[in-house]
């Protein structure tokens, strides 16, 4: 297991905000042990990713290229990645009957707020999706610290249960 990448999927509802800030903060952070992506269970139609989203990504120096919204369905189908851990990022997301995921990965939800929901300026729902991020980003630092023998398949799902406390 020691060289192999663990895929992750980050889930929500429509795959426009907090799926999307995790998977590109994975990304930026797993130092090429872990490879993440997001999809939503009902992004609705021609869906994008949150401007501001992807405003406060750049601002962290973090890479928005690829970022798309999905529908969680792409990543059941046959050649689709097999994912490790499969983490739901939003309660109503959680609440739902997801698809068959191939391979069996564990799972988790770590819920947070909907930066999207937050009325106000425009500096406040800005301030809305930086902390955010920086709640994903605690969470997601202590995962990837992680030494190897907590990744291993049967402590992975445990592992990534306890961090919804952290």
């Amino acid at each position: 297991m020691n060289d192999k990448v663990l895929n992750v999927l980050f889930l929500c509802t429509h795959n426009s905000a907090r799926s999307i800030l995790a998977e590109a903060i994975l990304n930026h952070i797993g130092r090429g042990r872990f490879k993440a992506w997001s999809a939503g269970s009902s992004p609705r139609e021609n869906q994008q990713p949150n401007p501001l989203a992807i405003k406060v990504l750049q601002s962290a120096g973090i890479s928005t290229d690829g970022l798309s919204s999905k529908n969680w369905d792409e990543f059941g189908l046959p050649d689709a990645p097999h994912m490790d851990l499969v983490i739901t990022v939003c309660d109503k997301a959680a609440g739902e009957v997801c698809p068959y995921w191939p391979g069996q990965p564990a799972t988790a939800h770590w819920g947070y707020p909907d930066p999207s929901d937050v009325d106000g300026t425009d500096a406040q729902k800005y301030e809305a999706f930086r902390q955010t991020l920086h709640a994903i980003k605690r969470r997601l630092d202590i995962l990837i610290s992680l030494p190897q023998e907590k990744l291993a398949k049967t402590l992975l799902q445990t592992t990534a249960r306890e961090l919804a406390k952290a």
